[in-house]
């Protein structure tokens, strides 16, 4: 069948401005070490042609490598940073990071609440380091106000874990189903769990082990990928992936696929990744920008670059926190 031509009316008119790209909002902490946090998901954005909105929530005192505290913004001027870009830009998707405390939780999903139709990505890190009078609140009002609003939930097994099956007592781990299951529970599509740890394989250089990435729903899982485990420990993994994540659900990709491109993208900027000061190694998501390393060379994480023959041509799996 041979296709219309196109109305003289309806072609592109060359002086016309390009569309502009997909905008996400942001909701994360500051990160003075721009691991993770809104530092972090600024470059992911960025890296995957969209545009950042970024609302802070809270600045957090950390190193590369550990958090130490936080100092919370008020859940008004949370709200009013939103509120006030959101009268003047389209909105094309969200991505919910660390909010700070139980109040903005409630000022956040407040916002989300008259965008309904817009996907939401939330990561849920592993905040550990908060006080326990302080965490259990913000995990309550999380599970209750975010997690009806989110399509799909971003987290390390052992977080999820924790946090969606609490009271969990087999011996085997929850599979990637049954924490969709348990999320689904309170609202939540989809998860994409990370770190799910594989058994080991025998090889010659010894016993190869790996983790997987597996987006599930209640019904079972759907996609993932397999990550070789390496003795390197990074930091900004999490919010990297769902960021990106969330960037290409903004710009019209299907989920499966957006996915799929998310890990792969993560992939690199880990396997690119470099390690700024004296904790752990830092993704870098501009890593398409680079020249290519000399051959033999190691990469900025001191680990071997891809052999030549790697059909996926993307580096070396890493592992995912």
């Amino acid at each position: 069948m041979t296709p219309e031509p196109t109305p003289a009316t309806a072609q592109e008119d060359p002086t016309a401005e390009p569309a502009p790209p997909a905008c996400v909002m942001c909701f994360n902490a500051s990160d003075p070490s721009g691991a993770g946090g809104m530092a972090g998901d600024v470059a992911t954005i960025a890296a995957m042609g969209a545009h950042a909105l970024p609302v802070v929530t809270s600045i957090v005192m950390r190193d590369t490598a550990d958090t130490f505290d936080q100092h919370e913004i008020d859940a008004d001027v949370v709200a009013e940073q939103a509120r006030t870009i959101l009268e003047d830009v389209t909105l094309s998707g969200w991505k919910v990071g660390f909010l700070g405390n139980a109040d903005n939780v409630s000022a956040v999903a407040e916002i989300l609440s008259d965008y309904t139709e817009l996907p939401l990505v939330s990561y849920l890190p592993n905040l550990s380091w908060m006080e326990e009078d302080a965490l259990q609140p913000y995990l309550d009002a999380f599970r209750e106000l975010i997690l009806p609003a989110t399509e799909v939930l971003v987290g390390s097994h052992k977080t999820l874990q924790d946090f969606l099956l609490p009271e969990w007592d087999s011996e085997r781990p929850p599979s990637a189903r049954e924490l969709a299951v348990a999320a689904g529970e309170h609202g939540t599509r989809y998860v994409l769990v990370t770190g799910v740890i594989l058994a080991g394989k025998p090889s010659k250089q010894g016993t190869e082990q790996f983790i997987d990435n597996v987006l599930a729903s209640p019904q079972g899982a759907l996609t993932g990928e397999k990550f070789e485990r390496f003795d390197a420990s990074f930091m900004g993994a999490g919010d990297t992936l769902a960021a990106a994540l969330a960037a290409l659900l903004a710009s019209g990709s299907e989920l499966q696929a957006a996915v799929g491109e998310a890990l792969s993208f993560l992939d690199q900027a880990l396997d690119a990744g470099f390690r700024p000061g004296m904790g752990h190694i830092v993704p870098d998501r501009f890593f398409w920008a680079l020249p290519p390393p000399e051959e033999g060379e190691e990469g900025e994480g001191g680990l071997p670059e891809p052999e030549p023959e790697d059909p996926r041509n993307k580096g070396v799996p890493r592992r995912v926190h």
